[in-house]
């Protein structure tokens, strides 16, 4: 199967759709270190993320990206997921990396979890979007999540 990669962006604050809250469910802000690195190996190995594969040299400038701010997706005091976000020129914010750890998919987290995520990036002094993409490797919901929390594709490439 060819890989798709969809870009997706949120405009304004109030198109965030929010998922219903789920009991237990928070973020954390966690510092670069060895715990992102596993999360996203964990995370992203099963739909072949890049990061799942980088080497020593790149998670070293990965981590060393003063911008980068780090989430940890904590459900019931476990460590549930993960995700980044990096400001960029514009006054954009792109969500580098959102995902689950396998053991977390499919309990009915993923729409909370993203729903804190996007808020969180909205916070950013000056924020005027919130972008980010998904793939057609990408776990099945992953694009249906995005679509209701409000984002709007504004790239497909054919």
């Amino acid at each position: 199967m060819e890989e798709i990669i969809t870009q997706l962006e949120m405009t304004a604050v109030h198109q965030l759709n929010p998922a219903p809250a789920v009991d237990g469910l928070a973020l954390r802000a966690s510092r670069p270190g060895p715990l992102i690195r596993e999360l996203h190996v964990r995370i992203g190995t099963p739909y072949r993320w890049p990061s799942a594969s980088r080497g020593d040299g790149e998670w070293a400038r990965w981590l060393a990206e003063p911008r980068r701010e780090y989430r940890l997706v904590e459900y019931r005091g476990e460590v549930a997921g993960a995700a980044d976000f990096e400001p960029q020129q514009g006054n954009d914010v792109e969500i580098t990396t959102f995902g689950l750890l396998p053991e977390f998919v499919g309990k009915g987290l993923g729409g909370y979890a993203l729903t804190l995520v996007v808020a969180d990036a909205w916070t950013l002094p000056g924020t005027r979007r919130v972008w980010l993409h998904t793939s057609t490797l990408d776990h099945p919901n992953a694009l249906p999540n995005y679509l209701r929390r409000g984002f709007r594709s504004f790239s497909r490439p054919v």
